[in-house]
């Protein structure tokens, strides 16, 4: 007699075959037997949906195996969007940018951005504020400087996360394959693309859709509609097919938006602050007439 239960279909006869359980799965997964990428992305994101595994960390999870096929140019600051100093301009000259721009790093140039001498924090020039006059004329910001390291456009993001790791350098400046500057990166560039936003000096609060700034500028998420953003700030923008500002600015630059990125919509002028490869998060709104007075006065 035969012991096996003729009503299991994975031990009868039959062609019916019952489904693995998801333990049964999970544990293939890990030995590597899933036939591709997405059947492991599959098999995740069911133990999400049961809640053996939290949505953080299935986004997490879904972000390094994304790095491991991402290249630099897929997120590297354009070079036309870097914000860089020259080697020959005094610390006056450049100080205001730095200040505005919020970021930490800056490469320094020789005239042109094809020729990257170091790279400059911007921490090192707070000593310089605090020096008279004449100390300032001896003032070396050359001797400050951190050595620029280089790597290719086509370099995988989860090689350049590990020289980070390893090197301690928080930034690279981009190549293409003719040696000319294609752009730049960040360590935050790359850790982005794996745990979403990272804070910065431009957060508000959860709660806060659109917060107002000095001098008429306002901090608005990518993700306020509208109507909403058209009754803060008494415009009239509109689009038949888009609800959100971040939406409406994409849909205008005809791309997905980088960090630092500007254009100016209807009067008023839209920087990105916080961006990655999928989503445009934070903006700046600055009306137009103001920019220019700005960009006069520099």
């Amino acid at each position: 007699m035969n012991s096996k239960n003729e009503d299991d279909p994975e031990t009868s006869g039959g062609s019916a075959v019952a489904p693995r359980s998801l333990l049964d799965r999970l544990s293939h997964a890990l030995l590597g037997a899933p036939a591709t990428r997405a059947d492991l992305v599959e098999i995740l994101r069911d133990a999400a949906n049961r809640e053996l595994l939290d949505r953080d960390s299935l986004d997490m999870i879904e972000g390094v195996l994304q790095v491991s096929e991402m290249k630099v140019r897929d997120i590297m600051v354009p070079r036309s969007q870097m914000d860089v100093v020259d080697k020959d301009s005094l610390p006056e000259d450049y100080l205001p940018m730095v200040i505005e721009s919020g970021h930490s790093r800056f490469p320094m140039i020789d005239g042109d951005k094809d020729k990257v001498t170091g790279i400059l924090l911007a921490k090192d020039l707070l000593r310089y504020l605090f020096l008279d006059k004449k100390k300032r004329a001896h003032f070396n910001v050359h001797d400050m400087l951190r050595p620029a390291v280089f790597v290719p456009e086509s370099k995988r993001l989860n090689v350049l996360l590990r020289e980070f790791r390893t090197s301690r350098n928080h930034m690279a400046i981009v190549v293409n394959e003719y040696g000319g500057v294609a752009g730049m990166v960040t360590i935050e560039d790359v850790l982005e693309q794996i745990v979403g936003e990272i804070s910065d000096e431009y957060d508000i609060d959860d709660d806060v859709m659109i917060m107002p700034r000095d001098g008429g500028e306002y901090m608005v998420k990518a993700l306020v509609t509208l109507a909403d953003f058209n009754a803060r700030l008494n415009t009239q923008l509109a689009h038949e097919e888009i609800e959100t500002i971040g939406g409406l600015v994409m849909n205008r630059l005809g791309h997905m938006p980088r960090r630092g990125e500007k254009i100016d919509i209807e009067g008023l002028q839209f920087e990105v602050l916080r961006a990655d490869s999928r989503r445009v998060y934070l903006l700046k709104v600055i009306p137009v007439e103001k920019s220019n007075r700005q960009k006069n006065d520099k």
